[in-house]
């Protein structure tokens, strides 16, 4: 099954690398992408939006021959917010959604626009404005290596509203690997109704795998990550 694998922001394709061959390895076919913007550090992205990035994911989902069959969506923090507008522009084109360490925005909701912004974009903020639960085994060798590789995202990806249209997207089944927080935790602010909890709380199927660690499970366990994704798509 043709797998499109969305990162998070300030990361490329390349973040997927030790994460594709579990995928790989059991007949899969993962295609790891690079948004626009995010080509290299010095890319212009100073014009690029929310959009832009959800009608790159569409458009490879177009570039699949139907008759080959749906796909699946892989997005990673941010990337699960693509992932889910992706879903509601081609609900018939794809199979599952998979969520690592993320839940799909409603409508209007954004990634997040309280990062802070230079220049019409967003570097990787110091380690400090981050929380605990999200820095789990993220030791610094990892730290220093994910910095050294980091990309500033375009600011208006992490800011624009969600836009959605077509409530088919509910019939898309969807798992949730939950690293920084644990399923437990999740299904818990899901019967609290939490505002970011209530898209996920429609979607009619949604399986719940527990990976514990930080939120950037493809540098501290990708491995387990790239099994987690392969088990919950099922055989190639």
């Amino acid at each position: 099954m043709d797998i499109i694998l969305i990162p998070g922001l300030w990361l490329d394709g390349s973040s997927w690398d030790e994460v594709v061959p579990a995928l790989e390895q059991v007949g899969h076919r993962p295609h790891a992408l690079t948004l626009p913007g995010m080509e290299s550090k010095d890319a212009d992205r100073s014009q690029i939006t929310l959009r832009d990035h959800v009608d790159a994911v569409v458009k490879v989902i177009d570039s699949f021959d139907p008759a080959g069959g749906k796909v699946v969506l892989v997005g990673h923090s941010g990337g699960g917010a693509i992932a889910h507008v992706a879903t509601d522009a081609r609900p018939d084109r794809v199979a599952r959604v998979v969520y690592v360490d993320s839940v799909p925005p409603g409508e209007g909701g954004l990634i997040n626009d309280e990062l802070p912004v230079e220049n019409g974009e967003i570097p990787l903020p110091d380690w400090g404005l981050f929380e605990a639960e999200d820095l789990v085994d993220l030791d610094d060798e990892l730290r220093a290596a994910f910095r050294e590789r980091a990309i500033p995202s375009p600011a208006r990806v992490a800011s624009d509203r969600v836009r959605l249209s077509d409530e088919r997207r509910y019939e898309v089944p969807a798992t949730v690997i939950a690293c920084e927080f644990s399923t437990a935790t999740i299904q818990k602010w899901m019967e609290q109704s939490l505002a970011f909890t209530r898209e996920l709380a429609q979607i009619r199927h949604v399986d719940y795998v527990d990976l514990p660690t930080g939120h950037w499970p493809q540098f501290t366990r990708p491995e387990e990550l790239g099994r987690a994704i392969a088990t919950s798509v099922g055989p190639a």
